[in-house]
């Protein structure tokens, strides 16, 4: 993957409001896949008694890793917006760890992009949640004649 194209997909993660918001920062990124993580946060906590956080930000993580993995795909232009997005929650993450979501651009066509993702927290054997998505490709305009 060009460092140029890495560089795109940094920039973009870093300009979400909400990336911002959940501390989010990319541990991996690369040729259709990404990783990014984000702290535990007692602002998060979506049941105050057991201390898990909210599934909206565990959505929030997979959504932007997806779309990363698809901005970093050899064959896809810069920008993406998500299409779809279906999440299974699996388990609670353990309160306390970071999670982290790691996704893979597996499928790309002329105007959709397919993600796989999966979150998890320190034990990586078993998921917190898995997704699946699509997202748009969005090609260069050609000019007219």
């Amino acid at each position: 993957m060009s460092d140029r194209k890495a560089e795109l997909a940094r920039e973009f993660i870093r300009m979400i409001p909400h990336s911002q918001a959940l501390d989010m920062r990319i541990d991996e990124i690369g040729e259709g896949l990404a990783e990014i993580s984000m702290p535990y946060d007692a602002r998060l906590i979506g049941d105050p008694q057991s201390g898990v956080i909210h599934g909206g930000a565990v959505s929030a993580l997979m959504d932007t890793c997806g779309g990363a993995a698809v901005m970093s795909h050899p064959s896809a232009p810069a920008g993406t917006a998500t299409i779809d997005l279906r999440i299974d929650y699996m388990r609670p993450a353990t309160p306390g760890q970071r999670i982290t979501a790691r996704a893979e651009c597996y499928h790309i066509t002329r105007s959709v992009a397919f993600v796989r993702a999966t979150a998890m927290d320190a034990d990586r054997s078993r998921p917190v949640a898995a997704a699946t998505g699509a997202f748009t490709v969005e090609r260069p305009k050609e000019k007219a004649k």
